[in-house]
């Protein structure tokens, strides 16, 4: 098969797009998936986006790990997958997507996507970290010197330490300013640090407002591969209007056999 592709990235979190509305792509072929997501025979990408026809939205996103299996929600995806609905000419300036934790509202302006993520109904505080779930489960732990820390190891020993097989996202945070934090991210089903993770900069953002390390509800983070911006809304134990705002941009075309 000739399989013809786009490459994105939002804030380095990087992933090849397929426009599968004609349902041609072989969805279940798990060593296919991983084979266009290696990043030395393959085309190399954090995980694969397939653009799909849907009956209640503008378009469905479906998202694999690139280990090849189907994931969770991924935020900087959902972005990336905007956009390139915007370059196919599917939608203009807003649109809603089916994604597998339900509708997703977003809106396109340039390369900036704004990207509403699901409600958040609680957030399990622990002495030493807090654990959520944005679409997908996040470990969230306050360090210090985080620039010199190294994140495949230690994120290795508490995705599987801690969450075992299942696992969970790591994420290792420094405050540098009222309102802005640094983060880096362990990602499961990749195995590895990433330059970002749209999920885990929505927790970040979150759990530092409920630990109270910042009183304004619109955060910058900082994560390797650049700038997010989170805005929300308290709801009780929760949070709704939940925004994750950053940039979602080409970067190339191909063709690859497979």
């Amino acid at each position: 098969m000739t399989l013809t592709f786009y490459k994105y990235q939002g804030t380095g979190n990087d992933f090849v797009m397929v426009d599968n509305r004609e349902e041609f792509f072989p969805k279940k072929d798990i060593k296919l998936i991983a084979f266009l997501c290696d990043r030395k025979f393959g085309i190399g990408a954090d995980g694969l986006i397939l653009l799909e026809k849907d009956t209640t939205s503008d378009f469905k996103m479906v998202y694999y790990n690139a280990d090849g299996n189907p994931s969770t929600m991924c935020g900087n995806g959902g972005r990336c997958l905007v956009a390139f609905a915007k370059f196919i000419g599917m939608i203009k300036d807003e649109t809603s997507f089916m994604a597998i934790d339900g509708i997703h509202k977003a809106s396109i302006n340039g390369e900036i996507v704004s990207l509403q993520m699901q409600d958040v109904e609680k957030i399990d505080e622990k002495p030493k970290y807090s654990f959520l779930d944005t679409g997908s489960p996040h470990h969230v732990q306050l360090v210090e010197g985080l620039a010199n820390l190294n994140v495949a190891k230690e994120g290795a020993k508490l995705r599987y330490g801690i969450y075992g097989e299942t696992g969970s996202n790591i994420n290792f945070v420094e405050q540098s300013a009222p309102t802005v934090f640094n983060v880096r991210t362990y990602e499961r089903g990749v195995e590895n640090e990433t330059l970002s993770c749209g999920t885990g900069v929505t927790a970040v953002a979150l759990a530092m407002f409920q630990i109270g390390k910042v009183a304004s509800n619109s955060i910058t983070i900082n994560t390797p591969g650049g700038n997010l911006h989170v805005d929300f809304e308290k709801n009780g134990t929760g949070f709704k209007k939940i925004m994750l705002i950053g940039p979602a941009k080409q970067v190339f075309k191909g063709t690859i056999e497979c």
